[in-house]
């Protein structure tokens, strides 16, 4: 694993933005200064052996994230994910169901020596998938022009064939051939919009009907108790990019609870205990001493003396705290209230000044590809940039 500098395209940000990207907010460098957040000036190179190596163990991680669901739902552990009690027997049955998922993103920490570490799962409606999928195949597919060796470069990322084909597995699990594609107009830089589109855009590709709306304008039609669309049609299967904790808070996520199984929500309810950070305690307690995982707790540091305090819902790095020699650091933010996770602190690895967290995505039951996103800092927050990557022939 290595970064490198390389030379941007000609018209790149036309590239990418007749590609999706509209929503470039500003990234940020070491001095705080305005950085582009799609930032193909570098990027990371991987050898095939540390490719697969990671591909192996995002495939070992995510089964044992359903293991541990499994335990959590027999052990009827739910109060230590700060859920709603009301909205505990319908997670345990959608998981007994085994209500269809589609996809999530793994964050590792990773130098290219040790194993790759797991920060948390972002089962639920994780993002940076177009820049993973579209923008950096291109990318990739752009600058290997010419090489004489060219055709000796790879990149790991299947995403987009595999989402397609996650869409068409699961047809027969869905209980209509429309499906609705939801997004939140709370998203002011517009990213979640781009990305239910795209996640639209696959599910086309993989022959379902689809239409798209914001969640706040999802109806509810009291004669017939089901949810409706901009057309007064009922909405039998729903992807929404909306957390499941944000719909929980209120009468909005009650009846969309209340209408599980009649109407299928993508991601399935039971993902609300993998996007929770109290999964990672749960999967040390079940796994101690596993090499793809730091020590955790719940609500308490346990025995560790250096630790990230990471509040179980929270997003984009806030209301984050670092204990450690010569770390010590804070985020603020609206989260908290829920609890918090101690998770051991193994500082995130530098290049160039800049520290790299591998965004490793599964889709279905396999894993699918990579992203990459860097800071400045020791906290992986909204201030940090995408960065694309390839796999180089042996000694290059």
């Amino acid at each position: 694993m290595r970064r490198r500098s390389v030379t941007p395209r000609q018209g790149w940000r036309d590239i990418v933005t007749s590609q999706g990207m509209v929503y470039g907010t500003p990234a940020r460098d070491g001095a705080g200064a305005p950085r582009e957040y799609w930032d193909e000036s570098v990027c990371y190179e991987f050898d095939m052996d540390e490719i697969l190596s990671l591909e192996a163990q995002v495939d070992v991680l995510h089964s044992m994230c359903l293991q541990a669901v499994e335990n959590v739902v027999l052990t009827e552990r739910f109060a230590d994910f700060g859920l709603p009690e009301w909205s505990w027997g319908a997670i345990a049955d959608s998981w007994r169901r085994s209500d269809p998922h589609v996809y999530g993103r793994f964050d590792l920490r990773y130098d290219g020596e040790r194993p790759a570490k797991l920060l948390e799962y972002n089962a639920d409606t994780p993002t940076t998938l177009l820049e993973a999928s579209i923008l950096q195949w291109y990318w990739f597919q752009d600058t290997i022009k010419g090489l004489p060796d060219a055709g000796d470069y790879d990149q790991w990322n299947s995403l987009h064939e595999a989402l397609v084909a996650r869409w068409g597995a699961i047809r027969d699990l869905i209980p209509a051939s429309e499906l609705h594609f939801a997004w939140s107009e709370a998203d002011q830089s517009g990213e979640d919009h781009v990305t239910t589109a795209y996640m639209q855009e696959t599910a086309a590709e993989a022959g379902f009907d689809t239409v798209g709306l914001p969640v706040e304008q999802i109806g509810w039609d009291r004669d017939l108790e089901t949810f409706v669309d901009l057309e007064d049609a009922p909405m039998h299967a729903v992807f929404k990019l909306y957390p499941w904790e944000w719909a929980l808070e209120d009468d909005f996520g009650r009846r969309i609870v209340e209408s599980i199984p009649q109407t299928t929500w993508i991601e399935p309810l039971w993902k609300t205990l993998l996007s929770n950070k109290a999964i990672l305690a749960v999967l040390w307690e079940m796994f101690p001493d596993h090499p793809n995982l730091l020590p955790a707790y719940i609500d308490q540091p346990g025995f560790l003396t250096e630790y990230v305090k990471k509040p179980k819902l929270g997003r984009e790095g806030a209301n984050m705290s670092i204990v450690g020699a010569g770390h010590e650091t804070a985020t603020g933010g609206v989260y908290g209230a829920e609890g918090y996770v101690y998770q051991l602190l193994d500082p995130l690895p530098e290049f160039d000044g800049y520290r790299p967290v591998l965004g490793a995505w599964i889709v279905g039951d396999e894993a699918a590809g990579l992203g990459i996103r860097e800071s400045a800092g020791l906290i992986t927050d909204d201030g940090a940039a995408f960065v694309p990557h390839r796999i180089t022939p042996k000694g290059k």
